[in-house]
């Protein structure tokens, strides 16, 4: 079934097609006309540009060409009026059945409502957070985990199958370091501090003297006799499945579960990472040099050719990330998608330049880079965790505000903009806090329903309503708002922008509220309380399908 949308842009199509006709003009085979909401939300719901696109082709001026277009365009039962404003664009006025029809079309679709087939069952894999498994989640991990877990949801929704995946880092130098320093700590707790050194770069946080302690309490005294390199990959080993114990813990309390936790050391184990160099190497863009392996980066446009394997046998991080690539393709997906810390921008051409070698198009794979999290307390900057060591965890600031408060404002911002979270903001009971704005939005929808049945209304069937009444500003602006969110859905899937979901969920609560304040619903002439009534339950829908792409709670009380 089309869309207004789509019958717009047919109608305005044919009438292109009219014109041209009798003008002798030729257009392009299977031209597009793109058709979008207007700016000025007074002038009519639909507008498109399509006269001053082929203004040129015609011969005519952009205002000429609309206003032909105007007595042209075969209304098809849906638009009510046509208006040419400058410098061309095309305004569409619906009938009123569009009201009834969003309506309709929401309520009965119920949880469905929004949702999209653009995936068509394609396989795409979202790899996100992917924190070195050293320490506790920070707030940047937290902004990069909402913004994976929202687009994954998203994707979902709009008919992708789609895998959640953690790439753990549990190989490397980071990883001596890690178990160096519970390795410190321990002999610390036994007074013999002095025996193991701390390392210089390693990991101060009081999680370490935690981890410590437990080893303490498994193994005693006995590590004390025997060798420190002897007994490291123990200590290395037990503080990387303890520190991903806490990351799994903080990560699902937080509403992020993951359906792959993949590890690094695998591509080892499984012999990958040698499979993939030598793929490289047979197609040409790998090769030997000075003692080392080098990948052919240069010709891919990187100034340098890039260190696969150091001439001390020792492979680099870009390395792993090679063969993680490959591992991905030969697990069937169509897309991936990685979201990655800002800090890694860097390395986005050098996995775009491995993605080509391995015979793979741009297409196949895109980058979200998400920039920084600065909290502030009442404006004022907040100072590091001692539990962290370097930086606040998620975990405390989850604690402090909620889990709701803390994913919605993470993803109210587009990804690769610097957020500054404010914790008192988060926490107040107010149109100030956007989750709460949003939130209340829902329950004082649910609270009209509760009254309703206590009155003994029952909430009306949909055929028997007369939504044709339903004329007020109040109300057509609601309305209008509700019929966006499949466009937003389609948009925030296409494009991979999860704010869209949580800026179009303050722009429809907005519309609630003031419906709600300007309004009644109970209490009216039973047709005009039904039909408003039918209005308040398709907002009640869609402000609840929204939140839950966000993984944010509806309540139903506040």
């Amino acid at each position: 079934m089309s869309t207004d949308k789509e019958k717009i842009a047919s109608a305005v199509r044919a009438a292109l097609e009219s014109e041209a006709v009798k003008s002798g003009v030729s257009l392009p085979a299977n031209f597009d006309v793109f058709v979008e909401r207007p700016k000025i939300a007074s002038r009519g719901e639909w507008a498109t540009n399509a006269a001053m696109k082929f203004a040129r082709q015609f011969g005519l001026a952009p205002m000429e060409l609309a206003g032909k277009l105007v007595m042209s365009i075969d209304k098809a039962g849906i638009i009510n009026e046509i208006e040419a404003t400058a410098p061309g664009f095309l305004n569409f006025t619906l009938t009123g059945s569009w009201i009834s029809e969003t309506i309709k079309t929401a309520v009965e679709k119920g949880e469905k409502y929004g949702s999209n087939d653009l995936g068509r069952g394609r396989r795409v894999q979202v790899e996100f957070v992917s924190a070195n498994p050293t320490g506790p989640i920070h707030l940047g991990h937290g902004r990069g985990g909402v913004v994976g877990d929202v687009l994954a949801s998203i994707l979902a929704f709009s008919g992708w199958e789609v895998e959640r995946e953690y790439y753990v880092n549990d190989a490397g130098l980071q990883m001596e370091n890690l178990g160096r320093s519970t390795q410190s700590r321990y002999f610390a707790s036994w007074g013999r501090g002095d025996e193991a050194p701390f390392p210089e770069d390693g990991y101060p946080g009081d999680y370490i003297d935690g981890i410590a302690r437990v080893i303490s309490d498994e193994y005693g005294d006995s590590l004390l006799s025997r060798p420190l390199d002897e007994t490291l990959p123990l200590f290395r080993d037990k503080t990387c499945g303890l520190v991903l114990e806490m990351i799994k813990r903080d990560l699902s309390d937080f509403g992020i579960n993951f359906d792959i936790w993949f590890s690094e050391r695998s591509l080892y184990d499984d012999d990958l990472v040698e499979r993939t160099i030598d793929l490289l190497k047979k197609n040409g863009y790998a090769y030997d040099g000075d003692g080392a392996v080098w990948f052919r980066a240069t010709a891919f446009g990187d100034d340098k050719d890039r260190v696969m394997i150091r001439n001390n046998g020792v492979p680099t991080y870009f390395t792993s990330d090679t063969a993680y690539l490959l591992n991905k393709y030969e697990r069937k997906f169509d897309f991936l998608i990685y979201i990655w810390g800002a800090d890694h921008h860097g390395y986005v051409p050098r996995i775009r330049s491995v993605n080509k070698a391995l015979g793979r198009g741009d297409d196949s794979l895109e980058f979200l880079l998400i920039q920084f999290v600065s909290l502030l307390r009442d404006g004022e900057p907040v100072s590091m965790s001692k539990r962290a060591g370097t930086f606040v965890t998620l975990r405390e600031v989850m604690d402090e505000v909620g889990r709701d408060a803390a994913r919605f404002s993470f993803v109210n911002r587009k990804c690769d903009s610097h957020l500054e979270f404010d914790l008192e903001v988060a926490k107040r009971t107010s149109s100030e806090n956007p989750v709460y704005y949003v939130q209340y939005a829902h329950a004082r929808i649910s609270s009209i329903l509760r009254e309703a049945a206590l009155r003994g209304i029952k909430l009306p069937g949909i055929e028997g309503v007369d939504l044709s009444l339903l004329s007020d500003p109040c109300e057509v602006r609601l309305a209008k708002e509700i019929s966006r969110f499949p466009e937003e859905v389609e948009k925030a899937s296409s494009a991979l922008e999860p704010h869209r979901i949580a800026f179009y969920a303050s722009s429809l609560a907005e519309a609630f509220h003031s419906f709600y304040n300007s309004l009644k619903v109970l209490g009216e002439s039973p047709d005009l309380m039904n039909a408003r009534l039918m209005l308040a339950e398709a907002s009640r829908v869609t402000i609840s399908n929204a939140l839950k792409l966000l993984g944010v709670s509806a309540p139903e009380r506040m």
